[in-house]
C-alpha cells in the first residue's frame, strides 16, 4: 500500500509521514529529499541554478519511481501534486492525503522554520502572505482531488492512522 501526503510547505509531510511510516512498519519516501541526494544539492539551489520547470521534470520522475516501492509513506513537495498529472498517478498508485493547512497557521510555521523555501524567499509579510494566499487557493483544485482531507495543525500518526485505515475498510 501507497500512502501520499500532499498539501502546502509547512503542514507536516515529513514530520508526519515519518511518524506514520515508523508506526506502520513502512518505508518512508521524500520526494525532495530524493531529489536533493540523487542531484547532491538542497531545492533552493536547483531552483535556482535550473529553475522551476527542470525542477518540475525531475520531481516527476521521482514520483513515478515510488510505484516501485512496497507499503511506503510518501512525503510530497508542495507543488508536485499540482503538476503535469501527479495527482492521478498518486490517485491510481495508493491512497492520497491532503494535511490541511490555513495561510496563518502556514505562516506561523514559516516564521518559525530555518528552511527556505524557493518561492517563498525574499518576500516581505504583506506579500508573503498574499502570494500564500494566492498559490493555496490555486492549488486547492488539486489537493481537494485527495481521498481524504485532514486538518494537519494537531493530528497526530496515531490519528492519521486512524483515519486512513478507517475510509479504507468503507
Amino acid at each position: 500500500m501507497h500512502i501520499y501526503l500532499i498539501g502546502y510547505s509547512y503542514s507536516g509531510k515529513t514530520t508526519l509521514g515519518r511518524q506514520l511510516a515508523k508506526r506502520l512498519n513502512y518505508e518512508f519516501f521524500d520526494t525532495d529529499k530524493a531529489i536533493e541526494i540523487k542531484y547532491h544539492t538542497t531545492i533552493p539551489v536547483f531552483f535556482n541554478r535550473y529553475g522551476e520547470k527542470a525542477f518540475r521534470i525531475i520531481e516527476r520522475q521521482i514520483l513515478q519511481s515510488t510505484a516501485d516501492l512496497d507499503n511506503a509513506v510518501i512525503s510530497t513537495g508542495g507543488g508536485t501534486a499540482c503538476s503535469d498529472d501527479n495527482i492521478h498517478f498518486m490517485l491510481q498508485h495508493g491512497t492520497v492525503v491532503h494535511l490541511q493547512m490555513s495561510v496563518e497557521e502556514i505562516l506561523t510555521r514559516l516564521a518559525k522554520s530555518h528552511k527556505t523555501r524557493p518561492m517563498l524567499k525574499d518576500k516581505e509579510p504583506d506579500e508573503l502572505k498574499r502570494f500564500i494566499t494566492e498559490q493555496l487557493t490555486a492549488r486547492l483544485v488539486y489537493y481537494n482531488q485527495a481521498h481524504l482531507s485532514v486538518p494537519a495543525l494537531h493530528t497526530t500518526a496515531e490519528e492519521l492512522e486512524k483515519v486512513i485505515f478507517k475510509a479504507s475498510e468503507e
